[in-house]
């Protein structure tokens, strides 16, 4: 029976479960007033109706000692008798209006006897009721003892305690009734937000153009309301930008994957295609089979070249920079004029300037990667510029950091493209064609690479003017 209320009250709403919880405290509030007032009342009632025997006492003591008898009967249903103790009994001298049942006056006269002081009682005299009794001695060995029924006291006690119970009653009904309406109304905000979370369960988050619409609102409420309000959207917010970011990642997933198969297809087409010239020229001149196998290691060597830099690229992203990074001091100057001149040896005719500071400029970097950014810019520069298009280098050293600029003369970089030139896979020739450009990695990996070492790199366009400019931190 008690597993089966425990069930009960805990399928309850919080709301309701509050309202009993108060219900139940308020109820042993009630007990513990009501019990402290009754007792209260019932003291203070007695205490009246022993100053009242106390001054027909004083009345009926005056009356035996000058007439040697007790005066009538001072109130209604109220007794009052003489006892003689000199002797070893209490014998009834005079009385008015004796009880039936008087054995209990008589006791008390007896322990009257041997006291030295008055005495209260409350006794029950069969046949009549309860009584309150007190004792005196009005004279030496003479003992008056007077009883007051209690009859009115006990009434009206049981009439305070009727008023209480009844008002108790209503008072704990009503603030059960109206406190479980204040919780309800309290508690609304916490339904709205079980709504919007129900809300937002009936979403499909499966879509990866999945966001969240819905929010927790409402009118103002307590402080705790509120924090737990904003707490909740905090969450929403963040729960709607992972997945914002997650959707942006599935895209560029597979953008990658379509980018990456479509740049791997050409070379392995060349492969299969020269694999069957090979085939079939196999019984041809020796100079014949030289040059297909020419070809078919050049498009090996540039799938080779491709898939490094896309194990490079995804080393950078997965933080392991203890992998593709050997950082040492090095001379940027050197690693500047050194790329310089391979620049020169593979593009003659184009026209090179180099503008570097005359001391070394000294900087914790990997020589060869870094050294790979200034080919990768370089050759970038070659490839989307007329030929003899004037192309500077320049190195210089400010505050904490050193700089390297790249610029070239040549048309410049459509509006609309300057920023995804460092996504990858990314090429303004939208055909993708051999002529001009190679896999669109280039200026990607040396993104990477520069981010890597805890620099940036930065694209300044104009017409007829284009210029990189990486920056190292020193």
């Amino acid at each position: 029976m008690i597993a089966r209320l425990r069930r009960a009250y805990r399928r309850l709403r919080l709301g309701t479960r509050l309202a009993l919880g108060l219900g139940v405290l308020s109820l042993l509030v009630f007990a513990v007033v009501g019990t402290v007032l009754t007792t209260y009342m019932r003291d203070y009632l007695e205490r009246q109706l022993d100053d009242q025997l106390k001054a027909v006492e004083v009345g009926q003591t005056r009356e035996v000692a000058s007439h040697g008898k007790i005066k009538r009967q001072p109130y209604y249903g109220w007794y009052a008798a003489v006892y003689d103790v000199t002797g070893d009994t209490a014998e009834l001298r005079a009385s008015s209006y004796a009880p039936s049942d008087p054995g209990p006056l008589t006791a008390l006269a007896k322990r009257r006897a041997a006291a030295d002081e008055e005495l209260l009682r409350t006794a029950h005299i069969d046949g009549e009721g309860t009584y309150r009794l007190r004792a005196c001695e009005v004279g030496p060995g003479v003992v008056l003892v007077t009883a007051a029924p209690t009859a009115d006291v006990e009434e009206t006690v049981e009439q305070l305690i009727t008023v209480q119970v009844v008002a108790f009653v209503l008072a704990l009904v009503a603030l059960v009734v109206i406190g479980r309406k204040v919780l309800r109304r309290g508690l609304q905000p916490l339904s709205d937000m079980a709504s919007t979370a129900h809300g937002i369960a009936s979403h499909d988050l499966t879509d990866s153009a999945a966001r969240l619409p819905l929010r927790a609102a409402g009118p103002r409420a307590g402080p705790e309301v509120e924090e737990l309000r904003t707490a909740f959207n905090t969450m929403l917010e963040h729960i709607d930008d992972s997945l914002a970011v997650r959707a942006e990642a599935e895209r560029r997933l597979r953008r990658f994957v379509a980018d990456a198969s479509h740049e791997l297809r050409t070379p392995l087409m060349s492969v299969r295609g020269y694999a069957d010239l090979f085939q079939y020229a196999a019984a041809n001149a020796p100079a014949e089979r030289d040059r297909h196998l020419a070809r078919l290691r050049g498009e090996a060597a540039r799938m080779g070249f491709l898939l490094d830099d896309l194990l490079l690229l995804a080393r950078l992203d997965a933080d392991e920079m203890e992998v593709p990074l050997r950082l040492a001091d090095a001379d940027l100057v050197e690693l500047v004029r050194e790329a310089a001149d391979a620049f020169r040896a593979a593009h003659p005719a184009r026209p090179l300037t180099v503008t570097v500071p005359k001391e070394p400029v000294r900087i914790r970097l990997d020589a060869r990667r870094v050294r790979q950014v200034l080919d990768n810019l370089l050759t970038n520069a070659a490839v989307h510029t007329p030929a003899g298009t004037e192309v500077c280098v320049v190195a210089s050293v400010t505050a904490g950091a050193a700089l390297v600029r790249v610029t070239d003369a040549g048309p410049g970089i459509p509006p609309g493209d300057r920023e995804r030139v460092f996504d990858r896979f990314y090429r303004v020739d939208k055909a993708r064609s051999r002529d001009r450009g190679g896999s669109g990695l280039g200026l990607s990996v040396a993104a990477s690479l520069v981010r890597a070492h805890g620099g940036d790199i930065a694209l300044t366009c104009e017409p007829g003017a284009t210029e990189f400019t990486v920056r190292l931190p020193r």
